[in-house]
């Protein structure tokens, strides 16, 4: 970890620490992470948990998924775990290739396609998500899946050092790699339930911009909690102004990387208050470039958080993540397909009887 001084015994985590260790197996730093804000942490428990856990779509097709959004963010440390878990589950030749070695060859054409309408999920322009590879009823889980990683290689990219093998002796390496493929083998067999974690968090709608998740209710209830509590907590953490500033660049940004000049960030914060610039700065970048952040900029952003600064500084960057996230699922819901004319009869004739028997009653 990096940044930040955990409090491992908060008792305002110990509902959502045990549901994460039961279903995960231990608490990981991309969860540790979030510690300092339980309301963040319990909304991207719910927004990763949901989605990966659904019913319809296997853990192999969502791994490849959370490996590629994570390999197209320049996230190494998702890439490392999600890449293990698809050895752990016998895609080997995916994990190979997403981990950016050579695949020996994919008898697997449909996980091919799907892998690469991930790796397009930051080009609203590709053809490949207007006619994505994935079946009406898939459409919440694989989005879910997309948007979490596209939330959460940001706040990795922040917090987290950049392998969970810290070991640089290759062979001893290797040995852990093979470790982790045995330990996800068995948490990978664990049965989760759906809907576990919308109960940690109050109700609340699903907004519009999120509304690929509607075609599952347990989804759809995650991520309209999840958007409550992520917005909550950078109103807590952040000015009025500075959240208008991001909101307003994150809305008209279309998945492009502003590359390394910050003439751009300079430009972004300049009509804001001198007192609200470091704080600016920090989320912006957090929301478009994370890969900029360094030492100084998040040590500027404490000096104006206060004495307590890590709940407000994980809250603002947890705030500014999701809001980026959101902004790509907008682009990912498919066009709504047309339905066969017979279809069509059927359901209209289908809901008059009902209308009849309604009547009648």
């Amino acid at each position: 970890m990096r940044h930040l001084e955990l409090v491992l015994d908060d008792t305002r985590t110990q509902a959502v620490r045990r549901q994460i260790r039961r279903d995960v197996g231990a608490l990981v730093p991309p969860f540790l992470l979030h510690l300092p804000s339980p309301a963040a942490l319990c909304a991207y428990w719910a927004i990763v948990r949901e989605p990966t856990h659904g019913i319809h779509v296997s853990r192999a097709r969502k791994e490849a998924v959370a490996a590629a959004v994570s390999a197209i963010n320049a996230c190494p440390y998702c890439v490392e775990v999600h890449t293990t878990v698809l050895h752990a589950l016998g895609v080997d030749a995916q994990a190979r290739d997403l981990a950016g070695g050579r695949g020996s060859g994919s008898s697997d054409p449909e996980l091919d396609a799907l892998i690469a309408w991930a790796r397009a999920t930051r080009d609203p322009d590709a053809a490949i998500l207007r006619q994505p590879p994935f079946a009406d009823h898939e459409v919440a889980e694989l989005i879910g899946v997309a948007v979490s990683y596209h939330y959460i290689n940001r706040m990795v990219a922040l917090f987290v050092v950049p392998s969970p093998f810290l070991i640089k002796w290759a062979p001893l390496k290797a040995g852990l790699r093979r470790l982790a493929v045995l330990a996800f083998a068995r948490q990978t067999r664990h049965d989760v339930r759906p809907g576990a974690a919308v109960q940690l968090l109050p109700p609340s709608s699903l907004p519009d911009d999120l509304g690929w998740a509607r075609g599952n209710a347990v989804i759809a209830d995650a991520f309209g909690r999840a958007a409550a509590a992520f917005d909550a907590a950078g109103a807590n953490a952040l000015p009025e102004p500075v959240r208008s500033m991001v909101t307003e660049w994150v809305t008209v940004w279309r998945g492009e990387d502003p590359g390394l000049s910050r003439a751009w960030l300079e430009d972004a914060v300049r009509p804001l208050a001198t007192d609200h610039r470091p704080l600016g700065r920090l989320t912006l970048l957090t929301a478009l470039a994370p890969y900029q952040i360094d030492e100084r900029l998040i040590g500027e952003a404490r000096a104006h958080l206060g004495p307590a600064a890590d709940e407000p500084l994980v809250a603002a960057c947890a705030w500014a993540s999701f809001t980026a996230a959101r902004r790509v699922g907008t682009w990912l819901a498919p066009p709504r397909r047309p339905q066969p004319r017979g279809q069509k009869r059927m359901i209209a004739r289908a809901v008059t009887a009902q209308e009849k028997r309604d009547h009648l009653l």
